[in-house]
């Protein structure tokens, strides 16, 4: 795959709670350097980022990061809040202890809600693969399905474990049509983000991927 199209995968990302905006404005710099998808970040830097980069490049932020275990109202409230302060797409957690409880039908409300409350900007959904056996997967795959979502999500990133091959292969495999996999989570080299895109990611979230091509490429593409 040629870089300038693995770039357009990926969802530049810097959630580390110590990140001030001096490194999220270099972020931005080197996502329209190399024209990422995104750039995520925390819901605090939303405003400040979309004015910053004026349109050049889409904001992606979180909702219920990174335990899940807020309320559907305390959901809702951030993404409508993020969308006013400029944010573009929504990476919402899944209630991680609802899905162990199989309460699909309020996953499902859920969801719903947050996609009526993102209108037509995108909605991804993290489910936390490392957390769950494969059968709540699949069965959060069905879920995020009817709910209406755009992005079905592996990981935070900030749990026991990210991106797997098993798992990417997985929600491709499960997920209906229109629904696309974002793989997150110790995509570490280019090898390992082609390697997911092969199995059925359409977006990457990594800190990585943009630095890796820098340092071939410090001048941009």
């Amino acid at each position: 795959m040629e870089l300038c199209e693995l770039l357009k995968t990926v969802d530049h990302t810097l959630l580390r709670p110590d990140a001030g905006w001096e490194e999220i404005r270099a972020l931005c710099d080197d996502a329209v350097a190399y024209q990422t998808a995104s750039i995520c970040i925390a819901p605090a830097y939303v405003q400040q980022a979309a004015r910053y980069l004026d349109g050049k490049l889409p904001v992606c932020t979180v909702v219920g990061f990174p335990n899940g275990y807020s309320t559907t109202d305390a959901k809702e409230f951030e993404a409508k809040e993020a969308i006013a302060m400029g944010a573009a797409e929504i990476d919402m957690v899944a209630n991680i202890g609802w899905i162990k409880d199989h309460r699909y039908d309020s996953l499902l409300e859920e969801i719903r809600r947050l996609r009526e409350a993102c209108g037509s900007r995108i909605l991804k959904v993290i489910i936390e693969t490392c957390l769950l056996t494969d059968e709540e997967k699949i069965a959060m795959c069905q879920v995020v399905t009817q709910a209406g979502a755009d992005f079905i999500k592996t990981s935070t990133g900030f749990s026991t474990g990210g991106a797997t091959p098993h798992d990417v292969k997985l929600l491709a495999d499960q997920v209906g049509p229109g629904v696309q996999v974002k793989a997150a989570g110790g995509i570490r080299t280019l090898e390992d983000a082609c390697t997911l895109l092969d199995l059925g990611a359409s977006r990457l979230g990594t800190s990585r991927i943009v630095q890796l091509v820098k340092k071939q490429h410090p001048n941009g593409l």
